[in-house]
């Protein structure tokens, strides 16, 4: 017997293109729900803002082949068979590495990668036009046991008068689950190391005026019950789920844009892939604006170097990185020996 198949006529800027959706009644989110054909007309109804904030970049697609309680996997380059209008870019991982990147473009493909059983849209921070300079400065408030949502709330706040200080303009968006991302629009002048130190040196600013509230400390055992500042984030090939993207959590939450007025009072377990279309045609995309005006990061640079002077250098990578000059050593504090290890961070054997 065949499996149940739709086919969907999406309009896209070269005329409407037919998408064949198999299986469009199995259940991606079983406590909320919500089937696959669900969720490809989501994102057919988000298409607007969702690709003009997540597609014309290099993303990674985490697909789910049964419900988002179950096993899952990333996908960053074309399938075979995928269609024309699926489109890719060559981009260099922190590996040195070199290998083509599916960028999402119209309508279509983004349904073409719910058919594919993506659930969560991992964008790069950077353009497929030139994927070696980001586009967006990012940062991303990670609650840690013992905080809730208001904690993250306060960090936001205090964190969008620290960007605001350096000449640059915070948008924020619910991560979909407890926490909050803030991008800031940039002028694509820097490479992802440099970027990254922007969001460091912003991440020790506000660490120094709220160290009760906020950490840099990479290992857990350091973070305490304060809300995590999490900079390698804004590492090349590292990324969040971007604008409008769906979330693999029970509720089937939605990564969604806000305006800063929103942010006090929203229930981010409220903003779903049912809901947020709605929300959309009732006050329309809050981020409509964003990238109208590109900042420098000149400043946090500048307070990088100056932090550099005073002796705090450079912070931990994440595992899978090569050794990058300046890194500390990659062990937990409590199970670091000293003699083990000299200056620059190497393991020293006996």
């Amino acid at each position: 017997m065949a499996s149940e198949r739709v086919t969907l006529t999406i309009p896209g800027p070269d005329g409407d293109r037919e998408v064949s959706l198999s299986s469009p009644g199995r259940v991606v989110w079983p406590e909320a729900g919500v089937t696959k054909r669900d969720l490809a007309e989501y994102l057919i109804a988000v298409s607007g803002p969702f690709l003009a904030h997540s597609g014309h970049r290099p993303v990674s697609l985490e697909r789910f082949p049964g419900a988002v309680d179950g096993e899952s996997f990333f996908s960053k380059n074309p399938p075979k068979g995928a269609p024309a209008y699926v489109e890719s870019v060559p981009v260099t991982y922190n590996s040195g590495r070199r290998h083509p990147q599916l960028v999402l473009t119209e309508p279509a493909s983004a349904v073409w990668a719910a058919q594919m059983n993506t659930v969560v849209f991992h964008p790069w921070a950077s353009l497929a036009s030139d994927a070696d300079r980001p586009v967006e400065l990012r940062i991303d408030l990670d609650p840690q046991p013992g905080t809730d949502f208001a904690d993250v709330v306060f960090a936001a706040h205090a964190m969008r008068e620290v960007l605001d200080e350096a000449g640059l303009t915070s948008w924020i968006k619910t991560s979909g689950s407890r926490g909050i991302h803030l991008f800031c629009p940039i002028e694509p002048r820097w490479e992802f190391l440099e970027v990254r130190h922007a969001v460091i040196a912003a991440g020790r600013e506000l660490e120094r005026r709220h160290p009760s509230r906020v950490t840099m400390s990479w290992w857990k055992e350091e973070r305490g019950e304060r809300v995590f500042i999490d900079f390698n984030q804004a590492n090349r090939d590292r990324t969040m789920a971007g604008a409008y993207s769906p979330r693999a959590l029970p509720q089937a939450t939605v990564s969604t844009p806000l305006s800063w007025d929103e942010l006090d009072d929203v229930d981010p377990l409220a903003l779903t892939v049912r809901t947020v279309p709605r929300r959309l045609e009732e006050v329309g995309d809050p981020w409509a604006a964003f990238g109208d005006a590109p900042a420098r990061i000149d400043t946090l640079l500048e307070w990088w170097e100056r932090d550099l002077a005073d002796g705090l250098g450079e912070l931990p990578f994440p595992p899978d990185f090569p050794k990058m000059p300046g890194e500390p050593p990659r062990v937990q504090p409590s199970k670091k020996v000293a003699e083990h290890w000299d200056a620059q961070g190497n393991r020293v054997d006996d």
